[in-house]
């Protein structure tokens, strides 16, 4: 599981109901990242540690050393939270990761700076500026990588809309028979089904009577429409295009062969790349390095008779231990690869296989089809004995 999914997961327990649910997270994190980088302004600037290193002197007025620890709060607080239940996940999972780093280091920073804000700390560990600017950055990241998943979630909602909102279902038999509509969800295998012509068939069958040109370009990429006739199968999401048909129901719900491309673009957006399992394996393994050398740090500043120093020099390690580009950049390029695929009408089976792609030097075409968008256009109109506009009107 990738970070934004470890925040997303335990920040957004309800709401998340189908795919609309990557869309409310994208505008939540957009929300979320800009009001965060509005309040970052002043809790930095004002920071006392921040004006030391840039060397330029605060503003004095009643109160001004209190808006960055004020600021600092709400930011750890409200914007932290996605990390800081990312982190809890990841202790009761015993998995330790990006998001235990990131509450690790934003956590530690929250409190040393109190310290060093109530006079408690040594003033070298004001980290408000260290605390603002991480959230910040690690915001941005999530809320660009929400949005690339929500670009790849917009070809499945693509994929349900070919389904008809309503079926015909044949009940009775000879005299008795009649047409009740109903959901597609209430067909059962070895119903009897009515599909107009130009409707979409509701459900994997078999043709019983009938024959159509069926358009199968959402399966197989081509345009041009196929003949199916008794006995012929038919796909979930096809189009009779000239006559209707009566089908035979042989498979619904997750067994239709348009809810397993369903599961495999699904699949691909949970899937982690090579390099995504690298930087989680490689994040749970620095928890534990950042845990060490701060033990180590804290005992050889106390064995060197300053305590002071080992107390500074500890909670800065912990601090600076947080992978700001090992938490953002692999899961940003993966997600974003992916985004680009399913614009442009390719749906990744795994992110593994997307990453090994790079190897590849040569791709091969069975047929043009594939290659075509699948729905035949008029181009131009050529009349012989009279204006093209009076024909078109014709």
């Amino acid at each position: 599981m990738t970070t934004t999914e470890h925040a997303m997961h335990e920040h957004e327990h309800t709401g998340h109901a189908g795919h609309a649910g990557h869309g409310d997270h994208v505008a939540q994190f957009r929300r979320l990242f800009w009001v965060m980088a509005a309040l970052a302004v002043p809790t930095v600037a004002l920071s006392p540690m921040f004006a030391m290193l840039l060397g330029y002197d605060l503003p004095d007025f009643p109160g001004a050393r209190w808006i960055s620890p004020v600021l600092g709060t709400v930011m750890y607080v409200w914007g932290g939270r996605p990390f800081l239940t990312g982190a809890v996940s990841e202790i009761r999972s015993r998995a330790p990761g990006m998001m235990l780093l990131i509450g690790l280091a934003i956590t530690v920073a929250f409190l040393a700076s109190w310290g060093a804000s109530l006079g408690v700390l040594h003033h070298q560990l004001d980290f408000w500026w260290e605390l603002a600017l991480l959230i910040v950055i690690m915001l941005l990241g999530h809320w660009i990588e929400m949005r690339s998943l929500a670009q790849t979630t917009s070809a499945l909602d693509s994929l349900a809309a070919l389904l008809p909102d309503e079926a015909e279902r044949v009940e009775g038999d000879g005299d008795t028979e009649q047409v009740v509509t109903v959901a597609p969800s209430d067909l059962r295998v070895g119903d009897l089904v009515i599909v107009r012509p130009g409707g979409s068939v509701p459900v994997d069958g078999r043709i019983v009577d009938g024959a159509a040109d069926m358009d199968e370009s959402m399966v197989t990429g081509e345009s041009r429409t196929v003949r199916r006739s008794v006995d012929d199968d038919v796909v979930a999401g096809t189009v009779a295009t000239d006559s209707g048909l009566r089908i035979r129901v042989t498979a619904v719900g997750d067994d239709t062969a348009l809810a397993g491309i369903q599961r495999l673009v699904g699949e691909a957006m949970n899937s982690s790349s090579r390099a995504q399992r690298l930087a989680d394996r490689a994040a749970g393994w620095l928890f534990w390095f950042a845990l060490g050398s701060a033990v180590l740090t804290a005992l050889a500043w106390t064995l060197l008779g300053e305590p002071d120093q080992a107390v500074v020099r500890t909670i800065t390690v912990l601090v600076i231990a947080c992978p700001h580009a090992l938490g953002l950049a692999i899961p940003l390029v993966v997600s974003i690869a992916t985004e680009r695929a399913a614009r442009g009408g390719v749906l990744i089976k795994d992110r593994l296989a997307l990453e090994t792609m790079r190897t590849v030097g040569a791709v091969l075409f069975d047929k043009t089809g594939t290659l075509t968008k699948g729905e035949p256009a008029v181009t131009a109109v050529a009349a012989t004995d009279r204006e093209e506009n009076s024909l078109l009107a014709l």
